[in-house]
């Protein structure tokens, strides 16, 4: 497998693009200038929660969002984002304005809470070099925090090496998934066997691992298929050489490359495939794990990072990948294949677990209580 970079570190890899970096912190300060003298100026709800998210407007579920936005959107529809007259402030490590100090600096003068919601680490193996420019501001915030959740054990694990261990109040809490909107098709329709690779395609090693796990599978199950969906951001000319590829290894008519996807058009997306195709390395706690499950699909992935948690005994398969810091493991192309193949030997009882796990462990309105109560008690305090 070629050696694909990860491209959405760039901008803090060369001193160039750090300058730019700190120019661009500049007029984010002067542009928000008029937002935080509003916040300053109002005063914060007295009668019940008023929840801000870091951002002025809430993206709409007919819009593309990725990471951690996707459950702040979520909980968004059952507490609204309040950018000014908040009691709490809910800021997450995969979707942190570029002022949250400054936020977290006003919550303060207000007397609100602040809590912090802890995704990943950067780090060598992923990041590459200036990983310590990702992590210092977002350990501070996580010190600061009157609650945090850490979306996995693996979340915390990480936290703990690179950010230092957390001393004040913390629990682990995993993404949520609406198991309404996600569930799977009344009935599994006729066709080829369909894996979809979904998410973020900004790691090409994923994108790789895929259609080579597709070429291999081919020769047991020569009409299997595959759905990519996501924007191919993993280079430059991402599209191009992800249709090279395709090219290289004759899948033409084996691939369909669907692009972005919205939070809307998901569930759709989700009832078009039998399995979810998940390679990357030391997922933290991916959303289109629990979406994929909650809608009946067996997840075949790499058995790093938080995903075993997710997935557990009998909602998929995982293939074995060791604990490592210094560098990513991408899983093979044989063991892939070798993994789809047992699945899919027991494909409808897989899916039946898949969705038996999500409900009663991911469901939305659980997490969204949970919320609630945390959120109560510290306003409270």
């Amino acid at each position: 497998m070629s050696d694909w970079r990860e491209q959405v570190p760039w901008s803090v890899r060369t001193p160039a693009r750090r300058a730019r970096n700190a120019l661009a912190s500049g007029m984010l300060a002067v542009r928000e200038a008029p937002r935080r003298r509003s916040i300053a100026t109002a005063s914060p709800r007295a009668d019940g929660l008023a929840v801000f998210y870091g951002v002025d407007r809430m993206p709409a579920a007919d819009e593309v969002v990725i990471g951690g936005a996707v459950k702040f959107q979520l909980l968004n529809e059952e507490l609204p984002n309040a950018p000014r007259d908040f009691n709490v402030l809910y800021l997450g490590s995969s979707s942190m304005p570029l002022d949250a100090p400054a936020l977290v600096r006003l919550a303060r003068r207000r007397g609100a809470a602040f809590v912090w919601n802890q995704n990943g680490v950067a780090y060598p193996g992923w990041y590459g070099g200036g990983f310590e420019l990702v992590n210092t501001p977002r350990a501070k915030l996580l010190r600061e925090a009157d609650h945090v959740f850490f979306q996995t054990a693996f979340c915390k694990l990480g936290a703990d090496r690179y950010y230092g261990e957390r001393k004040g109040q913390w629990e682990i809490l995993p993404n949520p998934v609406d198991v309404k909107r996600f569930a799977p098709a009344p009935g599994r329709p006729r066709r080829p066997l369909t894996l979809l690779l979904g998410g973020s395609q900004y790691q090409g090693y994923r994108f790789e691992a895929a259609l080579e796990a597709l070429a291999e599978l081919r020769r047991t199950r020569p009409d299997a298929r595959l759905l990519v969906a996501g924007a191919l951001s993993f280079a430059p000319d991402g599209p191009a050489q992800a249709t090279a590829l395709v090219r290289r290894l004759g899948l033409e008519d084996a691939i369909d490359l669907l692009g972005p996807y919205t939070r809307g058009s998901a569930p759709a997306l989700m009832r078009s495939a039998d399995l979810l195709l998940h390679p990357k390395y030391n997922d933290p706690c991916p959303t289109v794990v629990l979406e994929a499950m909650a809608s009946g699909l067996p997840v075949v992935y790499s058995a790093s990072g938080g995903v075993p948690e997710l997935v557990g005994e009998d909602a998929g398969v995982g293939v074995p990948a060791p604990l490592d810091w210094e560098r990513d493991h991408p899983p093979g192309a044989a063991e892939l294949a070798a993994a789809v193949l047992e699945v899919a030997e027991r494909l409808d009882e897989r899916s039946e677990a898949a969705r038996r796990r999500a409900v009663e462990r991911f469901d939305s309105r659980v997490w969204v209580e949970r919320h609630r109560v945390v959120f109560g008690e510290l306003q409270a305090r």
